[in-house]
């Protein structure tokens, strides 16, 4: 994630912290300074650091049961609103998907119970006082832990409540229907936040719309999951496009590509075999700094990254969907060039699938 600090490693997972976290460190730095001083400043971030250590863990819990079902997590990163952990695809089945989902509000469960086991007795009251900084630390912490267990249990996603609604529905209708389902119900209490927050509570109001987004998103990307399960890239990829060849010049490719709609030309040897790709921006910038006899080598992009045709569609995705990354060459099994996979290709994929059901059974 973009504006994110590494800062450590468990295993193959990266933890980051997002710059905007260090802003909310800033904020409840001041506001305590403001109203206590030093010692305030002092105890308001230990708390808050604390808390969102149990949220690190809560996101390991996640990562820990993923991870037994052969699902990486590349990284987790720290927001003001809690921690993100970038799955590497989605569970296979309801139930690995209902197991990682309950994992991390399990961690706060423990948690919690082992700060109760600590203190040996909380007084009601206390769990309600989550910002009084009379209460005592552990006291706070704890309770802090039983909220993080009753809002992420809230059936709506991002929440952890979504995900384990929707792989109970899963169980009985299909991960399609089942994320319509959890994402409607979500909306809908989106909207319940949002209308409660009209009354005097703003942050309900943010949450009310990050939750309608993510809902509407996690309806999406499930969609475009199954619409691409099971198929190869062959299934996807472009068979008409443009390329050049290894002794193209800036001025011949400008002849050949601008008139096109094409972004990503690849550039190919006298054996076929992809060895750069020439991007529409490069070329253009490159119009007023290089002659047109220059070599199309000279900007072009390199390493090139390649796809076989027959791999799965799956497997191709989070290069092609990369915001920075460029068209996907696919190869055939002797290293030729005979496809493009794109962004548009897939945009179209799912657009046509959601309108042709036997589309699949045809492409097979």
């Amino acid at each position: 994630m973009s504006w994110s600090l590494p800062i450590g490693r468990f295993g193959p997972t990266i933890l980051r912290v997002h710059l905007t976290f260090f802003l909310l460190l800033a904020w409840i730095g001041l506001s305590a300074w403001q109203r206590g001083g030093l010692s305030a400043a002092r105890d308001s971030l230990l708390f808050i650091v604390l808390v969102f250590t149990c949220v690190v863990l809560h996101e390991f819990g996640h990562i820990l049961v993923a991870r037994r079902f052969g699902i990486e997590t590349p990284d987790v990163t720290l927001l003001p609103i809690g921690g993100v952990a970038a799955m590497g695809r989605m569970a296979d089945k309801p139930e690995q998907e209902l197991a990682i989902a309950i994992a991390g509000p399990m961690v706060n469960v423990v948690i919690a119970a082992l700060l109760f086991f600590v203190l040996g007795t909380i007084r009601p009251d206390d769990v309600v006082r989550i910002d009084d900084p009379a209460v005592s630390l552990f006291a706070r912490l704890a309770a802090a832990n039983i909220f993080l267990v009753v809002f992420n249990m809230i059936p709506a996603f991002p929440m952890d409540g979504g995900r384990v609604l929707r792989a109970l529905l899963a169980m009985k209708f299909g991960r399609a229907k089942a994320t319509r389902l959890a994402a409607g119900l979500g909306q809908i209490l989106a909207l319940v936040f949002g209308f409660l927050g009209l009354f005097g509570n703003p942050l309900l109001i943010f949450i009310a719309i990050f939750v309608y987004i993510a809902a509407a998103s996690e309806a999406q990307m499930t969609a475009f999951a199954e619409a691409t399960r099971g198929l190869a890239v062959q299934d996807a990829m472009a068979r008409r496009f443009g390329a050049l060849p290894l002794d193209a010049t800036i001025g011949a490719a400008l002849e050949a590509v601008l008139p096109t709609g094409q972004h990503d030309i690849p550039v190919v040897d006298g054996f076929g075999k992809p060895v750069g790709i020439l991007v529409r921006e490069d070329l253009r910038a490159a119009v007023d700094k290089l002659d047109g006899a220059e070599p199309v080598t000279s900007i072009m992009r390199v390493p090139v990254e390649t796809v076989s045709s027959t791999a799965p569609l799956e497997a191709a995705l989070d290069q092609v969907l990369d915001p920075a990354g460029t068209a996907l060459p696919v190869t055939d099994r002797d290293g030729r060039l005979v496809g493009l996979l794109t962004c548009e290709n897939l945009v179209e994929l799912m657009i046509t699938g959601s309108n042709r059901p036997d589309l699949r059974r045809d492409l097979r």
